[in-house]
């Protein structure tokens, strides 16, 4: 599947030849626009992999637009120039931008640009699963450890007695343990008296 891509450039002759030279890469080009106040929610209709954003563009600047893509994680974004000062590229980076190409530029250079851009993004979204994963394991260890907490303290059992009963429910109902300990801190699931 070919990588998708939003361009955002405001001069219609280097949209058009960043068009012309993405499509011949076997880039498919799936929106453009040469404004930055309209840059986001194309980007949000066309679900691209990259975004190439000029950073000087009317209505908003790249900038803000690489802000909004990076923090709602829509997709990578390598941002375009006629500056290569250093606050510029600072101000890219810490925006979201994964890469930077300065203009005028070569094919020989946008190539290896979207290549690192999209390596870096992949990361980014790999990272972010992971924190997502980590974080709900540990907010579902928190709702277990308050289920035994309430086990022990109404029923008089040991940790170690309130821990198997949720481990034992979840296995016999072939559900997590976190939904046994959702049950019994809403007061629907107690253990049975022998």
């Amino acid at each position: 599947m070919p990588l998708r891509v939003v361009i955002a450039e405001d001069e219609a002759i280097i949209r058009m030849d960043l068009r012309e030279t993405l499509q011949e890469e076997g880039y498919d080009v799936v929106g453009e626009t040469g404004r930055g106040d309209t840059v986001v929610d194309l980007v949000r209709e066309t679900k691209p992999d990259l975004a190439i954003l000029d950073i000087k563009m009317p209505g908003a600047d790249g900038l803000e637009a690489a802000r909004t893509i990076n923090s709602e994680r829509l997709c990578g974004v390598l941002m375009l120039t006629a500056f290569s000062q250093r606050e510029i590229v600072e101000e890219a980076r810490d925006a979201g931008a994964l890469a930077f190409l300065v203009k005028p530029f070569q094919k020989s250079d946008l190539i290896p640009a979207i290549e690192v851009a999209m390596g870096r993004f992949r990361e980014l979204r790999a990272l972010a699963g992971d924190v997502d994963t980590l974080g709900e394991q540990l907010e579902s260890r928190k709702v277990i450890d308050r289920a035994k907490g309430l086990l022990m303290d109404e029923l008089s059992l040991s940790e170690t007695e309130a821990f198997a009963f949720i481990q034992k429910t979840a296995m016999s109902e072939r559900t997590r343990m976190r939904d046994v300990a959702d049950r019994i801190l809403d007061g629907s699931l107690r253990p049975e008296s022998d």
